[in-house]
């Protein structure tokens, strides 16, 4: 697990706000950034797009997530977010989801409420570990194939 204090919370709000300035939100005007710490020591961020098919919409959360992959994948370390005044923002339960796919063990949000870890803010999360470990169960109590 990443320590909290090992953290440039700063740094990471100030590319968080960098991001939430390049948002395109020209239906609700509200801007959003996020930035992440990645486990080889990146910072990756991402702000949101709105669509005029409000369902269409990407939330900062997402083109982070694009920014990972795209610059060549790891594991998110620590992340923050921040509205349209730069304040804290938690991501939605979708957002939360999607992190959770891309986190190393323990990753580490700044929340309205302090430090919590991916864990803490969704707790009992469906994800690759649980898939690794249902087919790694499914393939034992299949037995041998028939024609094997």
């Amino acid at each position: 697990m990443t320590r909290t204090d090992e953290i440039d919370w700063e740094l990471l709000r100030e590319r968080a706000r960098d991001a939430m300035a390049k948002a395109y939100v020209p239906y609700s005007q509200y801007p959003v950034g996020a930035a992440a710490i990645v486990d080889d020591g990146r910072v990756v961020s991402g702000c949101n797009v709105e669509n005029a098919s409000y369902g269409v919409t990407l939330c900062a959360e997402c083109s982070l997530v694009s920014a990972l992959v795209m610059s060549g994948g790891g594991k998110l370390v620590a992340f923050a977010c921040v509205d349209g005044h730069g304040e804290t923002l938690m991501p939605c339960g979708r957002c939360r989801q999607l992190l959770f796919e891309h986190s190393a063990e323990g990753m580490v949000l700044d929340t309205v409420s302090g430090f919590k870890t991916i864990d803490e803010v969704l707790p009992d999360a469906f994800g690759p570990r649980t898939l690794a470990v249902y087919r790694g169960q499914a393939e034992e109590s299949a037995g041998p194939s028939k024609g094997a």
